[in-house]
């Protein structure tokens, strides 16, 4: 099979390594990858200010010529050992729809390949915006601002599909990234709601808006999930949809990539 890393970071991820793009992908050329796709965090859509305690979600707006010129660079260097595509993981923020629109109108032109992904979730209770994959002890504190585990993973799944509806422009991302994401510490704070009805009726939009699927490994690695994002289950039901499945590592350091991809070809 040919194999394809859609889902890769970079020296330019603040809460990832300094591992420089040439290790990324001496790498995957070891691995016998023939394409892979630096999909770095895209900067958040200002005046949104990153809640994490550590404000490292993403890159900033002033590194964007910067990585899209490194990135260009190093492509024209390996283009005869391994297609390499420039591209972003941009989030979708409820309520900064404009604003993520108006960033890929003015960069998306650039882009080979990109993903649209949620990590933060607007609390309708109080107007708090939380990263849903922080930390084991942010999720605790969320359950109670929420009013229970399962109203987190149900204000996850709702914006999952919020962002799939969004109109975010011609440059809009058409892959969707780790749709379950929230399972992240499910093992601590498991749900008593499987959300089966409502992450496949998220499948059936995916494939009415003509949207790819990001089959992330990072999971099996996570000590509090152990699966994929999505799980079996998930995929089985992607396939009978015919929804195209985008392998990725979502790789923070070079010795990631390719992580789980023995486990997870097979279903591609």
């Amino acid at each position: 099979m040919f194999k394809r890393d859609g889902h890769i970071h970079s020296p330019y991820c603040p809460h990832g390594s300094t591992d420089t793009f040439v290790q990324y992908i001496e790498r995957a050329i070891q691995l016998g990858f023939k394409e892979i796709t630096f999909t770095e965090h895209a900067p958040l859509p200002a005046p949104f200010i990153d809640t994490t305690p550590t404000k490292d979600s993403s890159m900033t707006i002033e590194q964007m010529e910067e990585y899209l010129k490194e990135v260009q660079e190093i492509k024209e260097i390996y283009y005869n050992q391994l297609k390499i595509n420039v591209g972003l993981e941009v989030d979708y923020i409820e309520g900064y729809e404009t604003e993520i629109r108006d960033f890929l109108s003015k960069w998306g032109h650039l882009l080979d390949d990109s993903i649209l992904s949620v990590h933060f979730l607007l609390n309708g209770k109080n107007h708090h915006y939380d990263c849903v994959d922080y930390s084991p002890e942010h999720f605790q504190e969320m359950i109670g601002a929420y009013g229970g585990i399962d109203a987190i993973y149900e204000c996850y799944y709702n914006t999952i599909l919020k962002s799939i509806l969004a109109d975010l422009g011609q440059n809009k991302p058409k892959r969707i990234g780790h749709i379950t994401l929230a399972n992240k510490f499910q093992i601590l704070y498991p749900p008593t709601n499987d959300f089966r009805e409502k992450i496949v009726a998220i499948l059936k939009q995916i494939k009415h808006s003509g949207y790819t699927l990001d089959y992330n490994a990072a999971g099996l690695k996570k000590p509090y999930c152990l699966e994929p994002y999505p799980p079996d289950w998930v995929i089985e039901e992607a396939k009978k949809l015919h929804i195209p499945l985008v392998y990725g590592s979502d790789a923070h350091q070079a010795k990631d990539l390719g992580q789980g991809y023995n486990l997870l070809v097979d279903r591609i």
